[in-house]
C-alpha cells in the first residue's frame, strides 16, 4: 500500500451535511477496498484564482490515506462523476514524508534550513 492525499473542492454554498457526506463517501470507498484513511482536514471556504464552473469560491477538504493504485483509480472515477465535487486532485506522498504531521515537517524543514545556511536560532 502506498500513501496518498486527495484535496477536494466542493461548492462554496454546500452545507455541513453535504461536506460530511462527501468525505464519508470517500472514507467508505477506501474502507471497502481495504484502504486505510488517515488524517482529515477541513480547510474551509477559499477564493479561487480564476473562475471554475461559474464559481469563484469553493470549500476545501484534505483526506490522507494508504491504498493500492487500483483503489486510487476507482476513487478518482467516483470523484469525477460526483456532482458535489467541483474539482479534486489525488497525489502520491513520498515515503520519506508519509505519516509526519504537517506542523512537525514544517518546523523540521526550517531547522534544517538554518543549519544548512549557518544561521543560528
Amino acid at each position: 500500500m502506498r500513501p496518498y492525499e486527495v484535496v477536494l473542492i466542493l461548492d462554496s454554498g454546500a452545507d455541513d451535511a453535504l461536506i460530511d457526506g462527501v468525505v464519508k463517501r470517500v472514507k467508505d470507498s477506501l474502507n471497502t477496498s481495504n484502504g486505510k484513511v488517515g488524517q482529515i482536514e477541513k480547510w474551509g471556504r477559499r477564493r479561487f484564482a480564476y473562475e471554475m464552473r461559474h464559481r469563484w469560491e469553493g470549500y476545501y477538504a484534505l483526506v490522507e490515506f494508504n491504498a493500492e493504485p487500483n483503489v486510487v483509480a476507482d476513487l478518482d472515477r467516483m470523484l469525477l462523476l460526483s456532482d458535489d465535487v467541483v474539482r479534486h486532485k489525488i497525489v502520491r506522498i513520498p515515503e520519506t514524508i508519509a505519516g509526519r504531521s504537517r506542523q512537525a515537517s514544517n518546523s523540521t524543514s526550517s531547522a534544517d534550513a538554518a543549519v544548512s545556511t549557518g544561521a543560528s536560532s
